[in-house]
């Protein structure tokens, strides 16, 4: 296997770790089945609030596919569909996670809901220069992010670009010094944690449902509802009025 898939927990907040550092973290096939394993196991865990994914070390958060793999992973069509079952399928089980994830990117990437990097940090997807392209599950995924034409100027140009770009086409939702991104991103984990759990696991469920061209049920917005059952709306309501840190506990 290239590289290895990291898992730590502490209390209610996991860490996916990314660890081939030789190779900038890049993912072999062996990778890309273990991370998608370990999200459907974090998914189902529901004593969790929220997820970190990051690369091992400082230098990078993942640098993409494990090239040196391509002479037999992806040597023609036949595995290389294959390859890209296991891709679509590890990306769909992230996009799927119920819980809040936070990508701390170090360095070069070349994806979480929210997106925290260092200011040296670097972006491309440079696969034009591979002879290759990307499918549909994962061009869908950027298109989703930046939009259409973003997309096909990463894709068309095969440019790598530096942060700030990275977050004025939306590729990423805050900009840190380099020194402060794990300080920053645990802390911003932290706070989705401190929240009600619920709450999160909704508003993820109601955003990958608003990225569907077909409108809400009346059943589907009823749901918006459902919280006002909870525990945890009555929690949180008593700690507001008494000026207090509430407790959530997921119910």
């Amino acid at each position: 296997m290239s590289g290895e898939i990291l898992l730590a927990r502490e209390g209610e907040l996991a860490t996916v770790t990314l660890s081939n550092p030789g190779k900038l973290n890049a993912l072999g096939l062996g990778s890309w089945k273990r991370l998608g394993e370990v999200m459907r196991e974090l998914d189902a865990d529901k004593g969790l609030r929220c997820i970190v994914i990051r690369g091992a070390g400082d230098k990078a958060f993942a640098a993409g596919a494990d090239i040196s793999e391509f002479e037999t992973a992806r040597r023609n069509a036949k595995s290389a569909k294959k390859y890209g079952a296991v891709l679509e399928a590890t990306m769909g089980a992230i996009a799927r996670c119920r819980h809040p994830i936070v990508a701390m990117i170090h360095g070069v990437c070349v994806g979480g809901d929210l997106r925290i990097c260092g200011a040296s940090s670097r972006f491309g997807i440079p696969i034009k220069n591979l002879g290759l392209v990307v499918g549909y599950g994962e061009m869908r995924g950027l298109i989703a992010l930046v939009g259409r034409a973003v997309a096909l100027e990463i894709l068309l140009e095969g440019r790598v670009f530096g942060a700030e770009e990275a977050k004025d086409k939306g590729l990423v939702n805050r900009v840190v010094p380099d020194d402060k991104v794990e300080e920053e991103s645990l802390a911003a984990a932290r706070r989705i944690a401190d929240g009600a759990p619920l709450v999160a696991r909704w508003h993820k469920k109601f955003a990958r449902r608003l990225a569907s061209p077909r409108p809400p049920t009346a059943a589907e917005r009823d749901e918006a509802y459902a919280c006002f059952d909870t525990e945890d709306f009555k929690t949180g309501v008593k700690a507001f009025l008494a000026k207090q840190k509430p407790e959530f506990k997921g119910k």
